[in-house]
């Protein structure tokens, strides 16, 4: 009976809405005839139409002669209120009609904050000038952040990280993780050979934000099989920046992506040890749940993002 009464309810809203509408076209026309074919209805089935409003309201909306319609005081009364609600939907509709030739819309993205630095400012900075009425929102996160509970239209991680069932697109190249070092560190203290030999130097540690613990420093022997140490020293960070300056400033040995720490290598900074045991893996990927229709905000963003070579 509830579901009856709401299917009622919504017929009759749509049935008033149509009506008023109608009221709305004969008093601007002023005229059945022209209202009608505005309409495209018979001009009997929209003196029907008004008939039955006004029987429905108890009210005399419009005065007909024979040469002429014009609203009673009511319909006056009745039309100012309609047509400010008319023209706001109007242009409303317009506008959306519009925003298919200028994107429109925010898109909020989560990545951790290399990946805003080096990848997503770096392309999408040219794209906000080029799109006023495109906004993007950076969300910095080490979390493998869930987009729905977070709000988040898409988010960054390499590509071996990205969850089962989400649509990926890669927008940046291979990334390497090297151990690096400032050159007065590795005069006081040596190099390390392996990477066991980690637990004999002071290292820069970075504390995860998934479960709160430090991470383990990843490498790969030449056949292949996966190496992972902790290690130990004074200084812990929760982002890789200040990692990559606490090595510069000769505090110990910092596990980096290669590209951040680029600079500091050709600047002679920094130097590189243990290299044939950090492998190449997938590069940085976009990664978001499946949609229908994009929005011209989101397909800009894919656009300006995607992966060229």
């Amino acid at each position: 009976m509830i579901l009856d009464d709401e299917i009622r309810a919504s017929l009759m809203l749509r049935e008033n809405i149509n009506d008023l509408i109608a009221l709305a076209a004969v008093a601007e026309e002023r005229s059945f005839t022209r209202a009608a074919a505005r309409l495209n209805i018979s001009q009997s089935a929209l003196s029907h139409t008004i008939k039955g409003l006004e029987q429905r309201l108890g009210l005399r909306l419009l005065t007909r002669t024979t040469r002429s319609v014009a609203p009673t005081l009511e319909g006056e009364d009745l039309l100012a209120t309609l047509n400010p609600c008319f023209e706001k939907i109007e242009a409303r509709l317009q506008a959306l009609n519009d925003s298919r030739d200028q994107p429109t819309g925010t898109v909020r993205i989560v990545a951790v904050e290399y990946a805003i630095e080096s990848l997503l400012w770096p392309k999408l900075s040219p794209v906000l000038k080029e799109h006023p009425s495109v906004n993007v929102e950076f969300v910095m996160d080490y979390g493998y952040t869930d987009l729905a509970e977070a709000q988040c239209d898409a988010g960054v991680r390499y590509g071996d990280q990205v969850s089962e069932g989400m649509i990926t697109m890669r927008i940046g190249p291979e990334e390497r993780m090297i151990c690096v070092g400032a050159p007065e560190y590795f005069e006081a203290a040596g190099a390390p050979e392996t990477p066991q030999d980690l637990s004999e130097h002071r290292c820069i540690n970075l504390r995860l934000s998934t479960h709160g613990a430090l991470y383990a420093w990843e490498f790969e022997d030449s056949d292949g099989n996966e190496i992972r140490v902790k290690v130990q020293g004074q200084a812990c960070f929760n982002t890789i920046n200040p990692v990559l300056r606490a090595a510069r400033d000769g505090h110990g040995l910092a596990l980096v992506p290669e590209r951040l720490a680029q600079d500091d290598l050709d600047a002679g900074t920094l130097r590189t040890c243990l290299d044939e045991y950090c492998p190449s893996f997938p590069g940085f990927h976009l990664y978001y749940t499946s949609r229908q229709r994009p929005s011209s905000a989101f397909q800009v963003v894919l656009d300006a993002l995607r992966e060229r070579g």
